[in-house]
């Protein structure tokens, strides 16, 4: 086992002659083996070792009892020891966060602050790795999540990855070295444990070497992965430029989508695969997308970025009777509406052939009429149109932006009867038989 441990380490560049690597030594089975591999690493490499223990405080005289444990045993080996205490219950109500979470958190801040000019080896072995792996598949993941927990990341280091924990107990039992068992790892509350007690004992019924094979598979995943990443890094170096991307139509949709998580990621914004789908399909086909906030995906179908955009404020809804003559609900618009008595239709157009404006049978119009700008939902049966249509889809089609937010509406009381730039309702059109019309026109003030 040690020979394998030492050509992994070796094979990652994990430990140097003359580094410092501080074991997170938590009294369990794993970390206490990491802690005697590293002292005999130490042998051939020529590497300080010192130990960290953080107590998380969860569980009363168990949590003190390993704390004892830890220390106990680097005195025995000689091996400077640390511990830290961190209240994890009160940092995860605070932070809206699982235990399980919190604890993570908090280790890893306790692994930062006391590693400086050090590197800090976890004892995360080959079956945390299959577990991490089967949690992300769960949970939804791209290839980066089935490449399982990196052996190097920063100066954390992970020399056990390869390692069963059959072989880390094992390894112990013939060290004839002692552990102590966190009480927790025994239920199936966290998350990760239900994948420890139920799923991977089901695989081993499969495969009584889903383990050892594991290893394997998972390395070749991280390879290809590794590969990816490269070339993504390459492209990203040389086709961004601040929150711009040029140029990336002719690359592999998968080196498009890691640019833009990479460029998502820097600007701490959130994303999913279903969010990564559609900005890269607005880059290569143009468009825009809201990310979070007012930041928007903006692309031409050349160049995409990150584009800030103030959302509008919320338009205040105004409706008031419509009265004959001069009305306004906007300022710098005036609706005229007039009442006229005829009998021919192409009479009045023929006078006012000049002018824009709309006519309205006023004997159809039913109950009151009211004046009133745009709401959300509107919906309008055109005159000259056998189905009724979605205004916002009109607007989309007929009236430019600027125009937009200043548009008069009529209703009476079965629904809308005029919009303007768009026209009349069909039940409310003039025919052969009208004789009182009304008369609607817009002009600017």
């Amino acid at each position: 086992m040690i020979n394998k441990i030492f050509s992994f380490v070796k094979k990652h560049n994990m430990i140097n002659k003359g580094d410092t690597v501080i074991c997170g030594l938590s009294g369990g089975a794993d970390s206490v083996c990491l802690l005697l591999v590293l002292c005999e690493l130490s042998s051939k490499i020529e590497f300080t070792v010192k130990a960290l223990h953080v107590n998380h405080c969860l569980r009363g005289a168990e949590s003190e009892r390993d704390e004892k444990f830890c220390c106990d045993l680097c005195e025995r080996l000689d091996i400077p020891f640390t511990a830290v205490s961190c209240n994890v219950k009160e940092f995860a109500e605070k932070n809206s966060l699982s235990v399980e979470e919190s604890a993570r958190k908090l280790r890893y801040s306790v692994f930062r602050e006391n590693s400086e000019n050090g590197k800090i080896a976890t004892a995360h072995n080959a079956n945390d790795n299959l577990e991490t792996v089967i949690l992300n598949l769960a949970r939804g993941s791209a290839i980066k999540g089935f490449a399982g927990i990196p052996p190097v990341r920063g100066n954390i280091i992970r020399p056990l990855l390869t390692v069963s924990r059959k072989e880390i107990e094992k390894y112990l039992a013939d060290k004839g070295q002692n552990y102590v068992t966190d009480s927790t790892n025994l239920s199936d509350d966290y998350t990760r444990n239900k994948i420890r007690h139920k799923i991977l004992p089901v695989l081993e019924e499969i495969n009584p070497s889903v383990i050892e094979t594991s290893v394997n598979s998972i390395d070749a995943v991280r390879s290809e992965n590794s590969l990816i990443e490269f070339q993504t890094d390459d492209v990203y170096r040389r086709f961004r430029k601040g929150n711009t991307l040029c140029g990336l139509n002719n690359f592999h949709e998968v080196i498009r989508k890691r640019c833009i998580s990479k460029l998502l990621s820097e600007n701490s914004l959130p994303y999913s695969h279903k969010r990564l789908e559609e900005t890269d399909s607005i880059l290569v086909n143009g468009g825009k997308i809201n990310i979070s906030g007012d930041t928007f995906f903006v692309s031409d179908g050349k160049i995409a970025r990150l584009e800030k955009i103030p959302h509008k404020k919320k338009q205040e809804l105004v409706s008031v009777e419509l009265k004959i003559g001069e009305n306004m609900i906007f300022h710098d618009k005036i609706l005229f509406s007039e009442i006229i008595l005829c009998d021919d239709l192409q009479k009045i157009q023929s006078v006012h052939r000049n002018l824009t404006f709309y006519l309205l049978d006023y004997d159809k119009i039913i109950g009151g009429v009211v004046l009133r700008n745009r709401r959300y939902g509107d919906k309008i049966k055109l005159s000259g149109r056998n189905f009724t249509s979605s205004v916002k889809k009109l607007i989309n089609e007929k009236i430019p932006p600027g125009l937009r937010d200043e548009i008069h509406f009529i209703e009476d009381e079965k629904g809308t009867i005029f919009a303007e730039y768009l026209g009349i309702a069909e039940r409310v059109a003039p025919d052969c038989n009208t004789r009182k019309f009304l008369k609607i026109s817009v002009r600017n003030k």
